[in-house]
């Protein structure tokens, strides 16, 4: 059997690579903004299920914005992600991303930014109640880098957020 030059198609990037997939397929027959909502859909579960094993294997009790920030930061670092914190204020965190999880496969795919929105915001509303996110910068849309703003004051939210109430899926 030939073998392949440079061959790179592990289990993870081959999962990468059906998740782009199937992210374009989306994009492509059903529009971006239907794309985007299957995807928050997906994420929104992924979410819970994250939540629950941060909540289930830290015994932190009531959650400070530190803790939050330390949590988001922690699951996207073990998907291979680069976030850190910009700034903690009162009632938001705003989070930059240097290495998309899902590396060069991510551009032109926004609608892989739902699935960060949707866990972040997942996360942060099972806490706080509410959350609202917004990624003002993303490398999936040609930007170096992301950034992303998870408010907890539905007072500040945009147009352009997307808002999450606890246990609401």
């Amino acid at each position: 059997m030939p073998e392949l030059q440079n061959n790179r198609r592990n289990r993870d990037q081959f999962l990468r690579e059906l998740v782009a997939e199937v992210a374009t397929t989306l994009q492509d027959v059903v529009g971006a903004d239907e794309a985007e909502g299957f995807v928050k859909i997906v994420g929104l579960q992924m979410g819970k299920r994250i939540n629950e094993d941060y909540t289930t294997a830290e015994d932190i009790g009531r959650w400070s914005l530190q803790d939050l920030a330390d949590v988001l930061i922690d699951l996207k670092a073990k998907i291979e992600g680069g976030f850190s914190v910009e700034s903690i204020q009162e009632d938001r965190i705003v989070l930059v991303n240097s290495r998309c999880p899902f590396a060069e496969l991510a551009v032109g795919r926004p609608a892989l930014c739902h699935l960060t929105s949707s866990v972040f915001g997942q996360v942060a509303s099972a806490h706080f109640g509410y959350a609202n996110v917004e990624i003002t910068e993303a490398i999936a849309r040609g930007d170096k880098r992301c950034r992303v703003i998870v408010s907890l004051n539905p007072d500040v939210a945009t147009q352009a957020s997307v808002h999450f109430h606890r246990g609401k899926i």
